[in-house]
């Protein structure tokens, strides 16, 4: 018989695992309750429609297409099926596809709800998405996304909120040391106008993002072999060497970009930003303004942000977002300018087994097995587990009254740090022994004090 398995790119999650999700997870809901952010969901697929197109060819490659229920290929006509032509074949056959991101369905949920909204529209969805990619080291076809979005304001006290939303739940969840970088877009293109060309503009943050690894000779180097005139590599050798904090590289940027307008108008944005959190103040994070930040360069239209793991862990970003200024543009309805944020659930999970920061009362665990002795003593025992559980303490009876080397082994594989013992001794006292499965002690105690010890 074949061993069952898994399909490529998917995950099956232990007690542990799921637990720990869990705990991350709701630490990222309590902060988006927190800062007034409203939960919606969309259904895992859409019309096909919905989701073709909004991508580009390499991501309508990547969604996972449905197959029409019943004889789908009955309804295919001869000339299509014969030429085996798969971009005319699909539609045809598939007119469902399961959601590749929570992007485009929150902006057909904001189009299609639009008369029941209340804008500015603040929302979080945390649901899974699937992308039929390659699967490697850190990059999955199932996986969870946790946006926060807001619609409908081009007011930056919304960046500004994003920014103390990460720091609150990086916070909460113990991981100082992040980094949320920040750059905007106008600055970008501002950039572009220096050089002269809007498409060298992705050749030369890439080249500039290596600074550190190969050094201004070599950058320069890279830079004039993508085509970049020395004339503007001239003009822009100030942000090589870009430093300080926050406030210290917007006054550089304010010299190098005075003749570009659109340039001025993304740092007077970021100023807003800077001033607003250096008076606010964070707790575990750092805001840093980061030049060569060009993440989604054809989506975001003013800040951009992306959020680095503590320095001493080897991980990606584990968060990102920005400023889009035509979300719902896509389904025809102008002018909704947002902004959002998501969470990386599985990296920041990955970083936080690394640190050892996951608490230790997080587990999916039981905190008392009561043994099992035999009918009498199992009904006698099953009043207490009753009542600890209404008490909201996880208990449980062993279900066969089986060797008590058995039930004791259970106990411990399972990591249930306390054991109750209710034999006829006890029964005929009212009373439970309660025992502590790492120290060894046993305590005798009626109900009321076995209640008041396990809380």
């Amino acid at each position: 018989m074949k061993k069952p398995s898994i399909p490529k790119g998917t995950r099956d999650f232990s007690p542990v695992e799921v637990t720990r999700r869990n705990y991350i997870m709701d630490t990222i809901k309590g902060a988006f309750h927190n800062f007034g952010f409203q939960p919606i969901e969309t259904p895992s697929f859409e019309n096909s429609e919905t989701l073709m197109g909004k991508y580009g060819e390499e991501g309508d490659r990547l969604i996972f297409k449905i197959l029409n229920s019943g004889d789908y290929l009955r309804k295919v006509d001869d000339a299509t099926y014969t030429e085996k032509d798969s971009g005319k074949l699909t539609p045809k056959i598939s007119e469902k596809a399961l959601r590749y991101d929570l992007t485009v369905p929150f902006a057909r949920y904001v189009v299609q709800h639009q008369n029941d909204i209340t804008f500015p529209f603040k929302r979080y969805q945390i649901q899974p998405v699937w992308r039929a990619d390659r699967p490697q080291k850190g990059r999955f076809r199932e996986f969870y996304q946790c946006d926060a979005d807001v619609v409908g304001s081009t007011s930056l006290w919304q960046e500004v909120e994003f920014v103390q939303l990460y720091d609150t739940v990086f916070n909460k969840l113990k991981l100082d040391g992040v980094t949320i970088k920040m750059n905007n877009r106008k600055i970008l293109s501002g950039i572009a106008e220096m050089i002269g060309a809007e498409d060298k503009l992705i050749d030369f943050t890439v080249a500039l993002d290596k600074l550190d690894k190969i050094g201004e000779e070599k950058v320069k180097a890279e830079m004039l072999e993508k085509g970049i005139s020395q004339d503007a590599i001239e003009k822009l050798k100030p942000l090589f060497s870009v430093s300080g904090n926050a406030s210290e590289k917007l006054a550089t940027l304010k010299t190098l970009l005075s003749v570009s307008t659109i340039g001025m108008e993304g740092i007077s944005e970021m100023e807003c930003i800077v001033n607003a959190i250096e008076t606010l103040k964070l707790s575990a994070a750092t805001l840093e303004i980061d030049v060569t930040l060009a993440r989604g360069l054809n989506y975001y239209t003013g800040a951009i942000f992306e959020v680095a793991a503590p320095k001493n862990v080897a991980m990606g970003s584990i968060g990102g977002g920005g400023r889009y200024d035509d979300l719902t543009g896509i389904f025809g309805m102008k002018d909704m300018s947002g902004v959002g944020i998501s969470f990386g659930l599985d990296r920041i999970y990955l970083v936080l087994e690394e640190l050892d920061l996951f608490p230790k009362t997080v587990t999916a665990n039981t905190r008392v097995l009561f043994i099992n002795f035999g009918e009498k003593e199992a009904l006698y025992a099953m009043q207490a587990i009753s009542a600890l559980r209404k008490e909201g303490i996880p208990a449980e009876l062993y279900p066969d009254s089986t060797k008590m080397g058995k039930q004791m082994g259970y106990a411990d594989k399972r990591d249930i740090p306390f054991v109750v013992l209710a034999g006829e001794s006890e029964m005929s006292d009212g009373n439970y022994t309660l025992k502590n499965m790492k120290s060894g002690e046993q305590l005798k105690l009626d109900r009321a004090q076995l209640l008041s010890k396990l809380k």
